[in-house]
This record gives C-alpha cells, structure tokens and sequence, in this order.
C-alpha cells in the first residue's frame, strides 16, 4: 500500500527526531571538536584521516601540486603539519576547474514533485547517481507506489542571464528499480528514458560514488545543492562546518531549509560525501521544538519557522556499503553496476582495498555524457587495433571529400581527425564534427553548415594497422587482458630510444607531478609496481581522461613521431582527400593537431591557409614540438592566423596554453567540456569561442582569386 500523505508526513518527523537524538547523542563529541576549532585547530581530526584526506585532495587535482610543494618547503614542514596544510590550502585556493566541475556537479541535481489531486507541489531533491537511477531520501520516496506518483524537475533554476531555464521533466520508473531503507533515509529509484531514448545520465551527467575513505575532515567545508522549499536550484556554498562524523552519519552546519531533503552534499572537489537528510531543530528544557522568535513551535507554523541549529547527513560510504550486501535479481543488481567501479558495487571491477602506505588512486567526480562503448563481443586489443568483428566494426579506407560548390569553390574548409578512430566510418565522424560546430555557430549566431561541404580526411585504417603490427599482435601480449599501466611498459619497451616514457613522464611532470623529495614518494601511486604506473595515475587523476586512453594516445603519438614510415603513411593517407588550390580552414584535433603542423609544411603553393584550428592538443610538450617534421616550436608556415583551444581537465592538452615565444601570435580558448567527453571534437566546437573564429573566416568575403 502507497504511503498516505499523513503517514509520508510522520516519516518526515521520525527523521528529523532521530536525527535530533544522535545530535543531543554526540553532544561531548562536538564540543570536544568545537573547542579545538575555537582554539586555532583549523582540521581537529586525526593524523591518519589528515594523511588520507590530503592524498585524495591531490589526487583529485583539488590543488596544484606545485604550491603545495612550494608552500610546504619554505615553511619546513614535517608530514602531519604538511598534510594539514593541504587541507587548508584546499579550502583557501580552487583550481581554475572548481566552478566549472560544480556547474556540472549541480547539472545532475533534480527537483522532486508530486502529483495529488490534480495539483503538481515541490517535494524534495534528488540527484543522479548512474545514467539511470536517482536517489534521494527514504522518507521523500518511501516506496513504489508513492514514487509513481512523482516526477524528477531538471535544469530548474535560473541562467547565467539570471533568466529561468527550461525544466526538463522526466518520469520515475520504480518497477524497473527500487529500493529504500528508513534507518539511512535513502531511496533509489529508475529514472525512466527521455522521449528520444536517451538515459537522464546520458542528458545530465552523473555523480560517481566512492566507497572509499578520505573525501572529508572534521573542520573542513561542504556544499550543498538542492530546492530549498521547492524553489529554483540554490547552493550553499562553503559556509558550513562538519562537527561530527559518526558511524553512518555526520553533522554539519549548513544554510540548508525544507525541501532540500535528498540534496548531495559535495566536499570542495564535488565528490558526493553525504546524502542530506534532515536539519536538528533547536529544543526547550522539556523538548518542545522552538521557532525562530524562541517560542513553541506547533505543526501549524510550517517547518519553515523552526530554529534549525545543525543539520544531518547520511554518509555516501554507509549507503554503498548497504547497497552492495542488497539481495537483487541480475537485471536490478546490472542497474547498480552502472554506478561505476570505485562504489564497490561490481566486485569483478571494484577498486582493490588499499594496501598499507599505498595511496588509492581517486576518480573523477562528475561523468558526463560518453560514447557508445565498444561492443562485449570485441577484446580490448581488438578495439585498439580495429580487427574485431563484434557487431557495428567497419574497416572504413578512404576519406571524403566536400562539394565543388562548397563556399563558392574557393574556400574549402578540412576537419583532421586523431587517433583510435578505424572503427568508424569517416562520414559519422564528418556529421559528429558538423553537428558540434554547428551547435557553436548556432550560440554565435552564424551560418550553420551542411556537412557535405567539409573535407574530411581519413587515416585512422592505416594508422592502426602500422601500430598494432608494431607490437607483434596485441593478443601476444595480452593487452586486454592487463592493466594500463602495464601495457605501457609494453609500449614503452617497443620504442627503442625511451621516447614513449620520457613522453609520459614530461605530461606527468606538467601536470605538476613532483620529480623528487617526500612530495615523489608520498602521494598519488607511491608503492605501486611499476615505474610507469604513478605518471599514468597522475593525469588520470588530474584530468578527465582514463589511464588507458592516457597510455594509449601517447603510444599512437609517439608511433607517429618516431617511425618514418608511420609519419609518411598517415600523411599520404590526408594528402589524398585534400584540396589543391583556394584558401584553406583546418581545423585539427588531438594526434591530428601533430599531423596538421607536419602536413602545413607538405602543402601545394596554391592552397592558402587561411586559418588553423588545434583543439585538445599535445604540441605543449617538448617531447612532440621538437619531433615535428619542423623542429620545435614554432609559427605554422604559412598560415595567417592561429586559433589553440583546450580544456584543462583534458590530459591530452596537458602542456596548454602554447606560452612559448616561439609559436608567435595566437589565439588561445580554454574552455570547459564535459566529464567523458572532455577530449571529444564536437565537444569542443561546440563552444562559442571556437566555432565564432572559424564561423567568421568561412562566412566572411574571400580572397580574390
């Protein structure tokens, strides 16, 4: 039987009483806390939770590795001041990626409504936590039937214009998943597809959980992102505490009010440590709940007029742990897989427990919307070399050429792609490009294309066959069946002058890993096997990219650099889909940024470059610039003007912005993309800034011929 409204009331009050118990419960807890603090204890925790804390702030990328050491070294301090330090640090200085990551962060957050007697009201938060289930509190969704009769409100706030967006709604399906325990207070609950069969997860994005520790100290900041009261989606932002962490609860002081029940409580590098679930009202000597003026408070007044003095949460930790021990049928328990390895909830992929002085290596917070994933049926090496034969792999050989009418003839505008792209067929990939450009042409007010009229080159085919028979096979080696870190050792014993691992260590380096001292030894990787797992862990961790893509790309790069026949057989393979004469727009990405400097130099005379575009690109680092077919960095030849855009959350373009005087003039774009698709292409034209420059030089008038 569904919960009534009176009994889904007397839940809302258990809650908060039971909250309210374990608050007055920790009384002595806090206030040991709350003395420390006031006596200039910034984290009044222990050493070992200070230690763990500070090892996931890096490697989350929360702080800049490099001020941390800086800052430690001049004050010569020892590792328990040291990590508090980072801790502080952390809470003083954000990464460039703070606001952007709780934008994203905030994306994933919901308003709950409820259906009753025709009318629609607000009654609570939720927030996505796979690409199809939402959770929230037990006593918001207290079962199946009550959940039937509620809808999820996304992008129910307010634009950066400070006008309303538009809210998008979408039907929970409880009878494909649902669960709820009342002790933590928390629901979950399906999320039905939107009408084009897209999963919300794959709209919004999602929060990855973590079962492991480290996300949080006593003393240190949250936030909270929700609907207060049923109003538009609010933050509050770092003006709040924890006091107490208890077994599977913890307190804190937060500007939070009714309605907010369900919220994810973020630490400051938004991962979700807590799901909000009640505030503690203030009582009386006889344990009357008070109002904001000190007297009485009686139902009548609205949960609004109480004096709220703390508020509790239900830690992420506790509800994983609970989730994993849930008795379900494979089709839910396959729905809870989906929440990602480092929730522990697939034991064949959950993160391994940490062993004595090894750091654990911590994910990204937030994943976005992805590409579809390589079919079950094909091996990982398979997917690497584009020879499997699971269902949707082509072999596509030749690339595509544009319209002679295309811009009037004269113009001719060239996408070059980068590496990993022989299962796809060139067209896909030209109408992925097109459709991002367009979507940035569209926000900058400019012509759309139609993608027939791009150019668009295709070398994908051969370069995976010249690499994979580079390695003897995949399958020899066993490269989908090991980790990443160990086939990069593999790929760093196939490159016969070390080239692959300085490649690897120089990203590394620039994405601030220590080279030497304590700082080497004692954060993210130390102890592992390995010399080429810590680098790799390093810009996983400080990017949006995984350990394989990481090992991968820099593989396909180096191949690319190092062997001559490589170079030369990717560089036939673009010069036979390219225009002769006219004025040229290239528009390159990733590997295909290094292809297009080289291929600038190999030109015909009467093909005029006209503007260059690089996006996600790895010509920072001095391990690529100085192996291009010109040597070094420097100005493209030829071309009039240069446009770089990057996102700092995308290792590939580890070593942006170009700050070499050597490059010459340019125009640089940081821009912010999504979790997985942080170094996809029509990402990145997507943006405003990039699809403006190319927008403007394709529609403006040409040169005479």
């Amino acid at each position: 039987m569904s919960v009534t409204g009176r009994s889904h009331a007397e839940l809302h009050e258990q809650a908060a009483a039971e909250a309210a118990r374990r608050y007055e419960d920790s009384a002595a807890e806090r206030e040991r806390v709350e003395g420390r603090l006031a006596s200039g204890v910034r984290f009044p925790d222990t050493p070992d939770a200070l230690a763990v804390r500070a090892d996931r702030i890096l490697g989350l990328g929360g702080l800049s590795p490099s001020a941390v050491v800086a800052d430690i070294h001049r004050e010569a301090m020892g590792l328990p001041d040291a990590n508090e330090r980072i801790i502080d640090l952390s809470n003083e200085l954000q990464a460039w990626s703070f606001l952007p990551r709780g934008v994203r962060a905030g994306a994933t957050v919901a308003r709950i409504t409820l259906r009753r007697d025709g009318r629609e009201l607000p009654h609570g938060t939720g927030f996505l936590v796979s690409p199809r289930l939402l959770m929230t509190n037990h006593h918001v969704l207290p079962d199946e039937g009550f959940a039937r009769g509620c809808f999820a409100e996304f992008n129910a706030q307010v634009t950066a214009d400070n006008l309303p967006d538009t809210v998008v709604r979408m039907e929970f399906d409880p009878g494909t998943f649902f669960t709820a325990d009342r002790r933590l207070d928390f629901a979950l609950v399906a999320v039905a597809p939107a009408v084009d069969g897209r999963p919300p997860g794959e709209i919004f994005g999602w929060n990855r959980l973590s079962v492991q520790t480290g996300k949080l100290v006593l003393g240190e900041k949250v936030n909270i992102i929700g609907h207060p009261l049923g109003r538009l989606k609010e933050i509050a932002l770092r003006d709040n505490q924890v006091l107490v962490r208890l077994d599977d609860f913890v307190h804190y002081t937060t500007d939070t009010e009714p309605g907010n029940s369900g919220s994810p409580v973020f630490n400051d590098q938004w991962e979700v440590v807590a799901l909000h679930h009640s505030g503690v009202p203030k009582k009386d000597d006889q344990g009357r709940v008070l109002r904001k003026d000190g007297s009485p408070w009686t139902e009548g007044d609205g949960d609004d007029a109480i004096e709220w003095i703390a508020n509790e949460g239900v830690r992420i930790s506790s509800i994983l742990k609970h989730l994993s021990q849930l008795e379900t049928d494979p089709g839910r328990r396959a729905l809870l897989t989906e929440m990602g390895p480092d929730s522990g909830l697939d034991q064949s992929t959950a993160a391994p427990a940490p062993q004595p002085g090894t750091a654990t290596p911590a994910v990204p917070v937030v994943t976005t919307p992805s590409a579809p994933a390589t079919p079950a049926t094909v091996t990982r090496a398979e997917a690497e070399a584009g020879t499997g034969t699971g269902t949707g792999t082509r072999r596509p050989k030749t690339g595509l050429r544009a319209r002679a009418t295309a811009f009037g003839g004269r113009r001719h505008l060239v996408f070059l792609h980068g590496r990993d792209q022989q299962s796809k067929e060139p067209d896909d990939l030209r109408r992925t490009w097109t459709s991002g450009l367009n979507r940035g042409l569209t926000l900058a007010a400019l012509p759309t294309l139609d993608p027939e009229d791009v150019w668009f080159p295709f070398y994908g085919t051969r370069l995976a066959d010249l690499v994979s028979g580079r390695e003897t096979t995949a399958e020899a080696v066993g490269l989908d069946q090991v980790s990443a870190a160990t086939a990069a050792e593999v790929f760093a014993a196939a490159s016969p002058t070390g080239s692959y691992e300085r490649l690897l260590h120089e990203a590394a380096v620039r994405a601030g890993m220590p080279q030497d001292g304590p700082a080497a030894t004692e954060g993210f990787g130390a102890g592992l096997v390995g010399a080429l797992h810590r680098p790799l862990s390093w810009l996983a961790a400080r990017s949006d990219l995984d350990e394989w893509t990481i090992a991968t790309f820099l593989r396909d790069v180096d191949r690319y650099l190092d062997d001559g026949a490589v170079r030369q057989a990717v560089l036939d393979s673009v010069l036979e889909t390219m225009p002769t004469t006219g004025e040229l727009v290239l528009v390159t990405h990733s590997l295909g940024t290094v292809v297009g400097m080289d291929l600038l130099t190999r030109l015909p005379d009467g093909l005029d470059p006209v503007l260059l575009v690089t996006a996600g690109s790895p010509l920072g680092l001095d391990g690529v610039n100085e192996r291009l077919l010109a040597h070094g960095p420097h100005r493209p030849p030829k071309v009039r003007d240069w446009v770089n855009v990057w996102c700092p959350t995308d290792a590939v373009a580890i070593g942006c912005p170009l700050e070499d005087e050597r490059w010459g003039k340019l125009t640089q774009l940081a821009v912010a993309n999504s979790r997985d698709h942080v170094h996809k292409m029509d990402e990145y034209l997507g943006h405003t800034g990039p699809a403006k420059e190319i927008g403007s030089v394709l529609s403006s008038p040409g040169s005479p011929a």
